[in-house]
């Protein structure tokens, strides 16, 4: 398994002045250090369980455009950006700004959004969660025609109409940037996986679920004519070992993953000044996953 890293706290001791100089830090530890992804929260308020709206966020894109300046090789991303977020003519034309900029490393994460307050408090719309699920079909679809060079035209969908979909310069990844769909409802996002993905992000719960929400994404990758093995696997890890830069109950953790086919597990503590950890417990982690494999 390959190692990520996942930056969701901006709260930084010494405040707003240093997150710039903490975030290049980051890049380059994390270069050094052999990670093969790092990623932000795509959020406009921080999440109640990370410390509550009134704590720092930065805008998610804005970030990994200054990640991308700062890093060479790393896989860059949002983990993951709502549908509800940006219109999704608007996401494409993001995302492949940060695929060229970048030099072909930008990944779309993307989701169905579920943080209502942080919706009702800039007053962007929040529709019910079908619906949702309905326009981030939707947005998918227009992605990939907008990077499509020969798809350009409209679009004519139930939430969203596009008279063209033109985007220039074309993404430099080829055929597109990777697309991520976090989640793991087995109805509906595990669907969309099968049937748009080329990666998908599921919490490292335990070995036993990840191998069911596994085996259902295999049955949709069947009834959708999709090959299983074509869709690169991630876990997501929030335990406590992370945090506290614990290598020996962190391989145990994590060891039960290693046959399941997971490509990359994205360690997402809550830290604020991740330079230091990447340099401290990371690299450790890198070297450790190296030995099991």
């Amino acid at each position: 398994m390959r190692v990520g890293v996942h930056i969701n706290r901006f709260d930084h001791p010494a405040g707003a002045p240093a997150l710039g100089a903490e975030l290049a830090a980051t890049g380059a530890a994390a270069e050094a250090a052999g990670v093969s992804w790092l990623s932000v929260m795509d959020h406009y308020f921080q999440m109640e369980f990370n410390g509550g709206a009134e704590d720092p966020m930065l805008e998610a894109y804005t970030t990994l455009s200054f990640l991308a300046a700062h890093t060479e090789t790393v896989r860059l991303g949002a983990l993951v950006t709502g549908v509800t977020y940006r219109h999704p003519g608007l996401l494409a034309k993001i995302a492949t700004t940060l695929d060229v900029l970048s030099g072909g490393r930008a990944t779309l994460g993307i989701g169905a959004a579920w943080y209502d307050r942080e919706h009702e408090g800039l007053g962007v719309p929040f529709p019910p969660l079908a619906e949702r699920f309905e326009r981030l079909e939707e947005t998918l679809r227009i992605c990939l025609q907008m990077w499509d060079p020969a798809a350009n035209g409209p679009f004519e969908g139930t939430h969203y109409r596009l008279a063209e979909t033109l985007c220039v310069p074309a993404p430099v990844s080829r055929p597109h940037p990777e697309i991520m769909i976090g989640g793991g409802g087995e109805k509906k996002t595990l669907r969309l996986v099968a049937r748009y993905g080329d990666a998908c992000n599921l919490f490292a719960t335990s070995p036993e679920e990840v191998t069911h929400k596994l085996d259902v994404l295999r049955g949709h990758c069947d009834t959708e004519g999709r090959d299983y093995d074509e869709i690169r696997k991630t876990v997501a890890y929030m335990g406590e070992p992370a945090t506290e830069g614990d290598l020996e109950a962190f391989t145990r953790d994590i060891t039960g993953y290693g046959k399941l086919g997971i490509d990359t597990v994205i360690l997402a503590p809550r830290i604020d000044a991740p330079a230091e950890w990447i340099e401290r417990f990371v690299a450790r982690v890198v070297e450790r996953l190296a030995e099991l494999d």
